[in-house]
This record gives C-alpha cells, sequence and structure tokens, in this order.
C-alpha cells in the first residue's frame, strides 16, 4: 500500500476529521452516539495512513513526484 495523498491532502483530511470528531463530542456529548463522529473517522484515518482507497480505485494520486536521483 503506497501512499498516495500529498501534505495539503493529508493535512485538510486530518482537520475535518478532527472538525468532525469534535463537533460530535461538543454537541451531544459522546461521539459514537452521532454519525458525524464516525464519519469524521474516515478522513482521519486516510489523513494518518495517507492511503485513500477512492484515490486508489480511481488511479488519482496527490502526492509530488520523487526527485530522480543520479
Amino acid at each position: 500500500m503506497d501512499t498516495n495523498i500529498g501534505t495539503l491532502d493529508r493535512t485538510l483530511r486530518i482537520a475535518a476529521g478532527l472538525i468532525l470528531i469534535g463537533a460530535a463530542l461538543g454537541i451531544y456529548g459522546v461521539a459514537y452516539t452521532t454519525i458525524w463522529g464516525w464519519i469524521g473517522l474516515i478522513p482521519l484515518a486516510t489523513g494518518l495512513f495517507g492511503y485513500c482507497p477512492v484515490y486508489g480505485l480511481l488511479g488519482t494520486n496527490t502526492c509530488p513526484k520523487p526527485d530522480k536521483q543520479l
């Protein structure tokens, strides 16, 4: 499993996941009492692991191309 999510994409996913989980905690007191807490785990996990299965299926990669070494 290669990384297919770039730095900006990872940062935005982690932020979105934390915001969704935080909103669920703030509104309902416990994240698992609402679907938003569970939905927030998806962008958080993909951002932390650096791999998005949907990107893999579509052949999308937001990582910068590695520099060629001599």
